[in-house]
């Protein structure tokens, strides 16, 4: 007993300093770390690797205060710069690789990054970072590039020995923008504790493995598919470009235990032929998690019959918020539902005057700020203030809770539709819409209209086999009629191949009702 508490100490003490993957690489040195189809690496290999980019940095100068990006796809080099950010005190941004390179120019300059470690697969990026103000350091991975210094050759002759005395370093990850120019989330002090959500997965780095789905710059997968099982000793496989197949082929070849996905990634998985589903043994799968985009309901239950009660769903943002957290069980009996905050006064819900309403009544959902680690938007002050209500902040997000104290989502505020001055969510709208057999896809949106100010309409990505007609459009509102009151129906319906979603599965609600409002004076 006494040498396990030791260990535990000792580990403890390595995760505070940053160096929990050196712990991991003394204990498990062989066992695989990465697997990506850019290369792998095990637990001392990693290690070694982000000793050597640790020993680049300070010898560049960079140490506390300072500021790295990445532009990377997912690849061994994007986990690397994280960990050597963490045991050099530098404060760590990935960046979106699929934004513009004008966006990609913006988060570079507004976070102040001092060396980039770009992907030389992305060049129609490279002069915007070339561009970059601050960035005296650009390292190109997985090829060369005009105006960068390969990282290969940069860290061939450093050593990969620990690093002496390691400072615990942070990270700032930028909203997704959806309006307006992408934030930064900035913490003058990162906490160390780990959520309700993170601490479910009970690691054990005996018998896990763990599946990242999504692209390792958006907060989910970062922290729930690449930094928590590692800090655990778990190995992580990475997917560079989600397939639904692929990702069936994927848990079936290395037994893998853990993931994390998103409302789309279980839509796309359903829609596979039965016979392709049913080929791949999925039985090594003890834990799914999902969250970032709401999950209408006939979809989650599907997979929870497929998967079994294994499918967890948690609540919260890039900025933080409760720990919210339902396992499956409790999400059946209360379908709909992402849990309840914890502790149980972590959050509230508010009227946009900010008081605070009754069960059962919608308004915006606000969180209790932490201690340590409350945030802020990075150098945006007017941003962060229109945030905060005193010690509560919130996200845009409307819910409700209701008389059990489970909290129900409706929306986000900025997605509001006002239609003869009647708030309208269209989530709401959405999931009963996607239960028509026609429809795979669907974002719901306020459209001018002259009497009303906002009228509804349902833009509609359909299933294959199916073909836009007069007759379908009817047949798709004579199906939601009966579920939805007389003023959220839709006035009408338009096809579109494909709806425009974030790579973290958000769907862009703001590209498909910005092309109705081109040209007006008032956009609502």
């Amino acid at each position: 007993m006494a040498d396990m508490a030791d260990s535990e100490k000792v580990f403890e003490n390595a995760f505070a300093n940053g160096m929990a993957l050196a712990f991991h690489a003394a204990a498990r040195p062989d066992t695989m770390a990465l697997w990506t189809e850019f290369g792998q690496l095990s637990f001392s290999q990693l290690n070694a690797r982000v000793n050597q980019l640790s020993r680049l940095f300070r010898n560049a100068g960079l140490g506390v205060g300072d500021a790295i990006a990445v532009v990377l796809k997912n690849r061994c080099e994007f986990v690397e710069a994280y960990y050597a950010s963490q045991r050099t005190g530098i404060r760590f941004t990935p960046i979106n690789w699929h934004l513009s390179a004008n966006e990609v120019g913006y988060v570079l300059n507004n976070c102040e990054a001092q060396a980039v470690l770009f992907d030389a697969s992305l060049e129609n990026a490279a002069s915007a970072v070339v561009q970059a103000q601050s960035c005296g350091i650009r390292l190109s991975v997985g090829g060369d590039i005009d105006g960068f210094r390969s990282l290969e050759e940069t860290l061939e002759n450093l050593s990969g020995e620990d690093i002496d005395a390691p400072v615990r370093g942070s990270f700032m990850l930028y909203t997704s923008g959806t309006t307006g120019r992408p934030k930064g989330v900035y913490r003058k002090q990162n906490p160390v504790t780990r959520t309700a959500a993170q601490s479910s997965a009970n690691w054990d780095p005996a018998t896990h493995l763990t599946l990242c789905t999504g692209p390792a710059y958006h907060a989910a997968p970062m922290m729930f598919n690449v930094v928590s099982p590692l800090n655990a000793g778990v190995g992580v496989v990475l997917m560079n470009k989600w397939d639904a197949e692929l990702t069936l082929q994927l848990i079936q070849r290395f037994g893998i235990t853990h993931s994390h996905m998103v409302a789309t990634m279980f839509n796309r998985l359903l829609q596979l032929p039965q016979l392709v589903r049913e080929k791949y043994d999925l039985s090594s799968l003890l834990y799914v998690i999902h969250g970032a985009a709401p999950c209408p309901v006939h979809i989650k239950r599907r997979i929870i019959e497929w998967f079994g009660p294994i499918v967890f769903e948690y609540y919260a943002a890039t900025e933080g918020g409760a720990n919210f957290l339902v396992d499956s069980v409790t999400w059946l009996s209360k379908p709909g539902t992402v849990g309840k905050p914890e502790p149980a006064d972590a959050a509230k819900v508010l009227s946009e005057e900010g008081l605070e309403l009754a069960q059962g009544e919608t308004g915006l959902i606000y969180f209790r700020a932490p201690d340590i680690g409350r945030f802020e938007y990075f150098k945006a002050e007017e941003k962060t203030s229109s945030s905060y209500i005193g010690d509560w902040f919130t996200l845009g997000d409307m819910g409700y809770f209701d008389a059990d104290g489970y909290l129900f989502l409706n929306g986000r505020s900025a997605e509001t539709i006002i239609s003869g001055g009647v708030n309208i969510y269209p989530q709401e709208i959405d999931t009963e819409l996607m239960q028509h057999p026609a429809v795979l896809d669907v974002c719901t949106v306020g459209v001018p209209s002259d009497e009303w100010g906002e009228s509804v309409r349902a833009v509609v990505q359909l299933c294959d086999g199916y073909s836009e007609s007069e007759a379908l459009i009817t047949d798709i509102l004579d199906f939601v009629k009966p579920k939805l009151a007389g003023f959220k129906i839709p006035r009408g319906i338009d096809f579109i191949d494909e709806l425009p979603r974030l790579p973290s599965g958000k769907i862009q609600r703001g590209l498909v009702r910005k092309k109705y409002w081109q040209g007006r004076d008032s956009q609502i």
